[in-house]
């Protein structure tokens, strides 16, 4: 006799004794050997709609022969199978298969060998089926009304059993996704802000040769340099050449979050830390942990900031905005400006202990002015990359006067003037149809004005009317000269069609047949 009680509770208690569902198992069976035969378990799921076997975790005999974790079944199992599950017999216990159904013979013969006694378990929660439970043994006839009981009590238990280790393996597929998807974003973040850096055999020999010096160390990197030239790029090389090229990469441009965010958007901040601070947040040096944080614009930070930063750079650590736990952090520190930063610490705007803490290894940068010598690659560079993302059918050519134009230009915007530029001449290029070689005039290297630069340009001030008409006109060109009915100029400007006709017969705007446009 076994008091049921107790086997529930002790059963129970090694069923969740591990996290390690292998070791909860081995303990499980361990126990339950003491009032049933028992050679092994397993936890399987069958899949009707792919009409597919699962087995998930297991404990086997030594010698047995442990079967494939997925079995494609037999065409007619479904239908089987299907039909059983209709008359909702939980339990199930198979002692002579000479006794049993041609398909459950079928199905038992791809796991046991024939002479196994088994006891089938079906496991659910709120009348969802969670999977399936078979403890066996070796022989004929081992079991016995009482032990199926036994095995009944424990239906609950070994249901939240099977559920967590499908939660398991459910956060253990989603992270592998998320690895394969961070090293899927890594590639494209290199592929954006430059796979390869232009110009590192010519103009950008000097700075990449100290790139290299110091890529495989983890001492802070300081960029400095004109708006322009490049230096995310060269932040992106030095991560992907050093030894935390799998870590993140994460970027933060200081000068573009407001004072009051800079705080929380580094460090995070905790629940209720301020208002509107629903929950914990972690900020950007957590997530790039084991990585590297590129602070684009140091200069940028205010005084209270920099003085958590020091302490990043001194001890490793911080604190969320609103929590007392310090966080240690391992992330390398590359740091980028435009200004003056020594003018800036005379000033008394930037701190001079963090100054000396963020330059120890500066690297000055050129501007594309003292490097022409990049331009023919950089232009071949952009103009194939502009190619793709405005999908154009074939790649401009460049013609040798176009290069030598681009080089005699100064380029106080550097790399970022140059792009734009590439853009520009193929957009009007490809509008032109003339986009087969690429063409650079003396007014592309200048922004081109719009009708509105013109209008309220300081030289000139024209009236409202004149405004007005200016505009309308405009839209009357773009619309044929057609007012009403869809894509009509009333429809754009979105009024009516008899105002707009009122508007243009008080401003003098002819229209109607023969007078230019059509009514």
């Amino acid at each position: 006799m076994v008091d049921e009680n107790e086997f529930y509770r002790q059963a129970t208690l090694h069923i969740f004794s591990s996290l390690n569902i292998d070791t909860a198992m081995r303990r499980c069976k361990a126990y339950m050997r003491q009032h049933m035969p028992i050679s092994g378990m397993y936890f399987t799921l069958y899949d009707p709609g792919l009409n597919i076997g699962r087995m998930f975790a297991g404990i086997w005999p030594p010698h047995y022969e442990r079967s494939t974790t997925s079995l494609q079944m037999p065409e007619e199992i479904r239908g089987w199978l299907k039909t059983k599950w209709a008359k909702r017999e939980p339990l199930w216990i198979i002692n002579d298969w000479d006794r049993e159904e041609p398909q459950a013979r079928q199905v038992l013969a791809h796991t046991f060998p024939e002479v196994t006694s088994v006891i089938f378990l079906e496991l659910a929660l709120e009348e969802t089926r969670i999977g399936q439970l078979l403890i066996f043994a070796e022989g004929k006839n081992r079991y016995r009304e009482h032990h199926g009981k036994l095995i009944s009590l424990l239906q609950k238990p070994f249901a939240i059993a099977m559920a967590n280790i499908l939660q398991h393996q459910e956060l253990v597929r989603l992270k592998d996704i998320l690895a394969d998807d961070n090293r899927y974003l890594q590639q494209q973040m290199a592929t954006m802000t430059g796979d390869t850096v232009i110009g590192a055999d010519f103009g950008l020999r000097g700075v990449m040769e100290m790139v290299r010096q110091v890529s495989q160390i983890d001492s802070p990197v300081l960029l400095l340099g004109e708006t322009g030239v490049g230096k995310e790029v060269i932040a992106n090389a030095l991560h992907f050449s050093s030894k935390r090229r799998k870590g993140p990469f994460i970027k933060v441009n200081c000068g573009a979050i407001s004072e009051p965010l800079v705080d929380s958007e580094l460090f995070g901040h905790e629940k209720g830390a301020f208002t509107g601070a629903f929950s914990r947040k972690r900020g950007r040096f957590e997530r790039a942990h084991g990585g590297t944080i590129f602070l684009d614009e140091i200069g940028e930070l205010p005084p209270a900031v920099q003085v958590r930063l020091l302490r990043v750079l001194q001890q490793h650590e911080i604190e969320r905005v609103g929590g007392s736990e310090v966080i240690p952090v391992d992330v390398r520190i590359i740091c980028a400006t435009h200004r003056n930063m020594e003018a800036l610490v005379r000033s008394g705007r930037f701190r001079e202990d963090l100054w000396f803490r963020i330059n120890v290894f500066p690297i000055m940068i050129p501007p594309l002015r003292q490097r022409t010598e990049d331009i023919p690659a950089l232009v071949n560079h952009l103009v194939e990359r502009k190619s793709k993302e405005l999908k154009m059918d074939r790649v401009p050519a460049i013609t040798e006067a176009t290069i030598n134009r681009m080089q005699a230009y100064q380029w106080p915007g550097n790399v970022r003037e140059l792009e734009n530029l590439v853009e520009r001449a193929m957009i009007w290029g490809q509008s032109e149809g003339a986009g087969e070689v690429l063409s650079v005039d003396d007014l592309m290297m200048r922004p081109r004005k719009s009708p509105a630069d013109e209008i309220f340009s300081p030289e000139v001030f024209m009236s409202l009317e004149d405004v007005a008409a200016a505009h309308i006109r405009k839209v009357l060109e773009k619309t044929g000269g057609k007012v009403e009915g869809p894509g009509g100029a009333a429809m754009l400007l979105k009024v009516h069609p008899s105002t707009l006709r009122g508007r243009m017969k008080k401003l003098g705007i002819a229209y109607g047949r023969g007078k230019g446009f059509r009514a």
